[in-house]
């Protein structure tokens, strides 16, 4: 499986908090852009499973929403989460 307890700490340990610290903004901005990514070599190689890239799309919208409501709250930590993940915006 390509998500696997040990990658989520290591991400939410890498953005967030903690290890533990699965509700902070980065934290889920950090995981839904590692499965953006997966799902996004999926789909080249599999152009036409629409349910994946329907998933994506959602996954996608998901992640704008969260960074929407972190600049709205903090600009400088929505600026570092940006540079740290390499989003272009």
């Amino acid at each position: 499986m390509y998500l696997d307890a040990e990658t989520k700490k290591e991400i939410f340990g890498k953005y967030g908090k903690s290890n533990t610290d699965t509700g902070s903004s980065e934290a889920q901005i950090a995981l839904f852009s590692y499965r953006i990514t997966h799902l996004t070599e999926h789909l080249k190689l599999n152009r036409k499973d629409y349910s994946t890239e329907r998933a994506l799309t959602m996954l996608v919208g998901k992640r704008r929403r969260l960074l929407d409501y972190l600049k709205d709250r903090d600009i400088e930590r929505y600026r570092a989460i940006v540079k740290a993940l390499g989003l272009r915006r």
